[in-house]
């Protein structure tokens, strides 16, 4: 059901605390007020952690600030203030993927907006599914998500911890359709002894994939490779050729996956080519967008996913390019009832039973449910997450990602670039999406990936400007990925600078 309407109700009689405070009497050794005092004492930490992003370096891991092993369980606390001068300790120590030159793997910290959803989500936001505040935003950042990344109006969509849990449900939905159409309730009855099916994905596909083919009892080596072309996107004649001949072995086609921005290129398959071939084979179009999907909201990239809003499932993870912090991701399908009868639990006397179905005037938050996600998840405990979405957006808007996105495309084309026109650095792949792949070109004698990976290693130890790496047709590459709202011209720049002088020193030094 819709939200339409918050409630407002009277305090009366209820007890509440007197500001940095708690409820006298409860005896619990927790505090439960003091909110602002606590997160007061935490804000040097915080602005120190910031203030340290144009730092020469990355601070070294000291051990011992933080023990890495566990300590000794306490029998007693040591009360609120002295933990949080440890959690400020932490955060000066902590991970540094916002700072402006991480380009490394395809992740990033929280914009403002995001870090003040998740304090007030935290605290307020409870369970999603009753009829709150915070229910109304997680409805509204899915459907946000869901219009940015060009899909149809009538995708329903549900939230999970990330890429891993979304790909895991929408093939989940895939394999209850695939064996639905042979008259089996696979989630009811389990897989036929003998029965073998196949997902089908450019060998550029993420890892994620043949996990959630193993959790599923498909197996991994029930993910078939498909070549990919030089460019990277999947070979949709190789493709064609699988498919015929798994049909004729007598396996059962689960899903296509189309890859919106692979990891390690960023390459966009031909969608609409792949939605083609599915309906051909009768068989579940699945998009892999989980990191370059929302580039389809500008207009400039969108022409790179034709044919998207003709699929059957999408993953998007907002915690990529949108910046909303770690531990979002969204699945989206055209079937929310294939959803449904893949994941639901049953009914349970002491959840459903707790709630009236016929919402009256007046009736209180807990009357009803105010989401079916229980049942369309692995969750039924989980938050709404979805209020990280609707802050950002609503903080930026869709201009504001679009403009994002296109800075950072331009940043891989014009590091792109530069590499090209110099003679030291070799371009291994030209630039897709924010990503590029490149190396020092060694000269005769030196083996190259052993110079990449020294290269790698200084600049992790020695620069702000931090990249990951992969490997492009046998080549061990640098491989930076521009996502990071805080990264600016200077970081791209930078990086590569750093790039060949790290490279001259290690090849003009005698070994």
């Amino acid at each position: 059901m819709e939200v339409e309407a918050m409630q407002t109700f009277e305090v009366g009689d209820a007890v509440v605390p007197e500001e940095g405070g708690d409820i006298a009497g409860t005896g619990d050794a927790a505090v439960t007020g003091r909110v602002t005092a606590a997160l007061t004492r935490l804000l040097p930490a915080l602005e120190r952690y910031h203030a340290t992003a144009d730092a020469p370096h990355f601070p070294a891991y000291v051990p011992g600030t933080v023990p890495s092993e566990p300590l000794a369980l306490p029998d007693d606390g040591v009360g609120l203030d002295a933990t949080l001068d440890e959690l400020a300790v932490a955060v000066e120590h902590g991970c540094r993927i916002s700072a402006p030159g991480f380009v490394g793997f395809i992740t990033t910290g929280a914009t403002t907006s995001g870090v003040a959803a998740a304090t007030a989500t935290a605290l307020a936001g409870g369970q999603r599914y009753l009829v709150h505040a915070f229910n109304a935003l997680e409805r509204t950042g899915i459907r946000w998500l869901a219009e940015l990344c060009g899909l149809p109006a009538d995708t329903y969509g549900v939230l999970s911890s990330g890429g891993s849990t979304a790909q895991l449900l929408a093939l989940g939905a895939a394999r209850q359709a695939a064996f639905e159409r042979l008259g089996v309730d696979v989630a009811a009855d389990g897989l036929a002894g003998g029965v073998r099916g196949r997902i089908y994905v450019s060998d550029r596909g993420h890892r994620t994939i043949h996990r959630a083919a193993a959790v599923l009892g498909l197996g991994r080596d029930a993910v078939r490779g498909i070549p990919s072309l030089p460019g990277g996107q999947v070979d949709p004649d190789a493709l064609e050729a699988a498919l015929a001949q798994d049909r004729a072995a007598g396996l059962v086609p689960i899903a296509i996956v189309a890859v919106a921005g692979s990891t390690d290129t960023g390459s966009v398959d031909p969608i609409a080519r792949l939605v083609e071939i599915a309906r051909r084979h009768d068989t579940w179009l699945h998009v892999d967008g989980a990191y370059g999907l929302l580039a389809n909201a500008s207009p400039t990239q969108a022409p790179a996913f034709d044919g998207v809003r003709d699929a059957d499932s999408w993953i998007v993870d907002p915690h990529k390019w949108l910046a909303t912090g770690v531990g979002v991701g969204a699945t989206f399908v055209r079937d929310a009832d294939v959803l449904t009868r893949a994941f639901a639990e049953g009914e349970a006397a002491y959840l459903e039973g707790s709630f009236s179905t016929v919402p009256e005037d007046g009736a209180s938050q807990f009357d009803l449910m105010a989401g079916a996600w229980a049942d369309q998840s692995l969750e039924l405990s989980a938050p709404p997450r979805g209020v990280l979405v609707w802050a950002v957006l609503r903080e930026i808007g869709r201009a504001g990602l679009a403009a994002r996105i296109d800075r950072h495309v331009g940043f891989a084309r014009h590091l792109a670039a530069r590499v090209a026109a110099e003679p030291r650095l070799e371009l291994l792949c030209d630039a897709q999406l924010s990503i590029v792949c490149f190396r020092y070109a060694p000269p005769p004698g030196v083996d190259g990936d052993v110079l990449t990976a020294r290269v790698l290693e200084r600049l992790r130890r020695e620069t702000p400007f931090v990249p990951s790496s992969t490997v492009v047709r046998g080549v061990y590459a640098l491989r930076p990925c521009f996502i990071n709202p805080r990264t600016t011209r200077r970081e791209v720049d930078g990086l590569v600078d750093a790039v060949l002088r790290f490279g001259d020193e290690a090849t003009s030094t005698p070994r």
